[in-house]
């Protein structure tokens, strides 16, 4: 009887590899938990489609990256999460100097990412990009004749006509080190203060608001993400449509001998006390695959990271340009000094 039982047993079990094989979806196995700065549709679609390709659940908690740092820094050992996924390259490379992450091998990431935007030991890799360009009013501004350099949103013409988050925002601290970076620190500091002073109001609201800000015609010129444009482009709500079209994106510093448009990246990381670690680097290798980057830009209007993959028809829309070169981390590096700069010069 126990004989055939076993043989039963082992039926069953060759039954179900079958299906597994026939259906393309693998055995679940295990889990993986997920600390997310990211709050969109695309990700918990993403998610769905990582656990029908191979049976591994995904847990996510949601929180501002902050509060997800400093929990991972105070759950030590004890962390539930074995990925910290975040917006902003600053961030990352803030949860890395923490030691909250650890390095991770895979060949494909390696391969399809390229370098600057992943930690050069593997602590954090770049999943999607987005630019930090120049929106302006189609009604107001000729492109051709009056934008150029980022440089240019100081000039005395610009006065009481540029919008822009608060300089403590990730993203203006994140644009400010480029400065640091690139330029050092003194012409970083004129920048910011030229900036300041042709504000046509006091620094509000995300990206969004900037670019609804110009299209209302309170300024002719914003600092924003490339994705916020795209997301307004495509919204189901003809008001948002509207809002998209009243204006155009233009990529600053793509002059011989300028450094290229400021771009950053949303990434993740394996965490340091990882309990899921194979699962981890099956995930973020699954965010990096093909399928997965061209969701991403279909969904969200974001750039791949994946140099193989083309960013969606929105994107493409408004052309190919030129990227600073700067090494990400740098952005980190140099965050503590942006913050300083911004509080200096009056980006409150």
């Amino acid at each position: 009887e126990g004989i055939i039982m076993m043989k039963k047993f082992i039926s069953g079990l060759l039954m179900l590899a079958v299906f597994a094989i026939g259906t393309g979806v693998a055995f679940a196995s295990g889990e993986v938990n997920v600390y997310s700065h990211r709050h969109y549709d695309t990700d918990k679609k993403l998610f769905k489609m990582f656990t029908e390709k191979t049976g591994i659940k995904v847990n996510v908690v949601q929180a501002k990256a902050g509060q997800l740092i400093e929990r991972l820094e105070r759950e030590g050992k004890h962390t539930p999460a074995d990925i910290l996924m975040t917006v902003d390259a600053g961030r990352l490379y803030q949860a890395h100097q923490k030691g909250l992450l650890q390095p991770i091998r895979s060949n494909f990431l390696k391969e399809v990412i390229p370098a600057k935007l992943q930690e050069e030991n593997g602590h954090w890799f770049g999943l999607t990009k987005r630019a930090r360009v120049i929106v302006y009013s189609k009604d107001r501004v000729n492109p051709e004749l009056q934008l150029s350099t980022y440089a240019n949103l100081t000039h005395p013409d610009w006065k009481g006509k540029v919008v822009s988050r608060t300089g403590s925002n990730i993203y203006s601290l994140s644009i400010m080190a480029s400065f640091i970076a690139g330029d050092g620190h003194d012409i970083a500091k004129e920048w910011a203060s030229g900036l300041v002073k042709n504000f046509a109001r006091n620094p509000a609201g995300n990206d969004t608001a900037q670019i609804r800000a110009v299209a209302a015609g309170e300024a002719d010129l914003a600092l924003v993400n490339t994705y916020y444009v795209g997301r307004l482009l495509n919204s189901t709500k003809p008001e948002d449509v509207a809002v998209g079209k009243r204006v155009g994106v233009f990529f600053p510093n793509q002059g011989v001998g300028e450094r290229g448009t400021h771009v950053n990246i949303s990434g993740a990381g394996v965490t340091k006390h990882a309990k899921n670690k194979a699962n981890a680097v099956k995930f973020i290798e699954f965010l990096a695959s093909e399928p997965a980057q061209k969701e991403f830009g279909a969904a969200n209007n974001e750039y791949p990271t994946n140099k193989n993959v083309a960013p969606s028809p929105t994107l493409k829309s408004w052309g190919t340009f030129k990227e600073d070169p700067i090494e990400l981390y740098l952005l980190g590096k140099y965050n503590p000094d942006a913050a300083k700069i911004n509080n200096q010069v009056g980006w409150k």
